[in-house]
């Protein structure tokens, strides 16, 4: 068989896992012998066999001489799961094929060794740039501390996300809906702030009958829901509001609030920075809990906020074909004086979604 076509299986095995490894990297494993697939695997959860170990168990003892194709680095510790790395040598694999190397430090270039140290040939570079882009929150995380930062907002064509009333539900249309339903489930955590919560009864759970996923992958999002989380300096939203009554939440907010957490919250405090939570410091602590990809559906001020500090990666607006009006509430509360001034944006994606268009941008230089 073609590498490229047996790395290529890798990747689509890995993209099974787009809504349930967190806070593992997604990894798919094709291994080949004698120009015929023997063993596909990928992983499925965090804390269960990774790629590599499924593959392995439907070769059987094909695995012996064959050459492994790897969208990531085998992994050479110990954790939830025994090595990677050592259960390709014990199966006699003679040639493993590895997208890309693992930027986790515990392995980080330590599998290939420990591999050609037992006498197995290793490449590497194969669809590099594919297995990145289904990892690029786990990479970002693993190299900085922050989660991969996305923005998504529903907006008209002139721009607006509600009427001056606060109305906007709804701007787009079903089939918009449910793709923030499937960016919720592939994130760790989503993020709100008190104004949405307040304004909208905003509850942003992942509901199966939405998602429109095959059976098996909307049972896999559902068992990993993100974790919500609510920015609320000042505690005003109450216990009673449609977001706690969702289920177990996140509360980041400062120690100028001496409220008590509601049954099935946890406050997260943090020293005011102009009276306001440290999102930086958020995100930081989120990420030293696992979060790979961060989802922000928020108000103007808040996404502004976010924005102004540089914390945004990915920008996904599902764009109504209507006009919402001057007096209508603005994308980003974020004033803008000059032209020199200007947020300057790149796309990476344009597509229909239904009678909407979804439209993905990234700040200009951002990796």
């Amino acid at each position: 068989m073609n590498p490229i076509d047996c790395m290529q299986r890798a990747i689509e095995l890995a993209q099974l896992g787009l809504y349930s490894t967190s806070p593992n990297p997604r990894v798919g494993c094709v291994i080949v012998n004698q120009g015929r697939i023997v063993g596909e695997g990928w992983h499925v959860r965090a804390g269960h066999a990774h790629a590599e170990v499924h593959a392995l168990r439907q070769a059987g003892a094909a695995a012996a001489g064959a050459t492994a194709y790897v969208t990531l680095e085998p992994c050479c510790h110990f954790g939830s799961t025994p090595p990677c790395a050592d259960a390709l040598i014990n199966a006699g694999v003679k040639q493993v094929v590895i997208a890309m190397v693992d930027p986790n430090p515990q392995v980080a270039g330590q599998g290939v060794r420990r591999l050609r140290a037992a006498g197995i040939s290793v490449a590497f570079g194969l669809l590099e740039q594919q297995a990145r882009q289904l990892n690029r929150g786990f990479i970002k995380r693993m190299v900085t501390g922050l989660p991969l930062v996305r923005v998504k907002m529903g907006i008209s064509l002139d721009g607006r996300t509600a009427m001056h009333s606060g109305e906007s539900q709804w701007i787009t249309g079903p089939v918009a809906r449910a793709e923030t339903q499937r960016l919720r489930a592939q994130s760790s955590a989503v993020i709100t702030g008190a104004d949405t919560a307040l304004r909208d009864q905003a509850r942003l759970t992942v509901r199966k009958a939405e998602l429109q996923l095959e059976e098996s992958q909307a049972c896999l999002a559902m068992e990993r829901p993100p974790l919500r989380v609510l920015i609320d300096s000042q505690r005003r939203v109450p216990h009673d509001a449609a977001f706690f009554s969702a289920g177990p939440a996140l509360v980041a907010t400062t120690s100028i609030s001496l409220t008590d957490p509601g049954e099935g919250q946890e406050l997260l405090m943090f020293d005011a920075v102009d009276g306001q939570v440290p999102l930086e410091a958020l995100l930081k602590t989120l990420a030293s809990r696992g979060a790979n990809e961060v989802l922000i559906e928020a108000g103007s001020r808040l996404v502004a906020a976010f924005a102004r500090l540089n914390l945004v990666d990915e920008y996904i607006f599902h764009i109504a074909a209507k006009f919402l009006g001057s007096t209508a509430k603005p994308a980003l509360d974020w004033p803008i004086d000059h032209l020199g001034d200007a947020v300057k944006l790149e796309f990476t994606s344009v597509k229909p979604l239904g009678d909407d268009l979804c439209v993905i941008a990234r700040p200009v230089g951002a990796a």
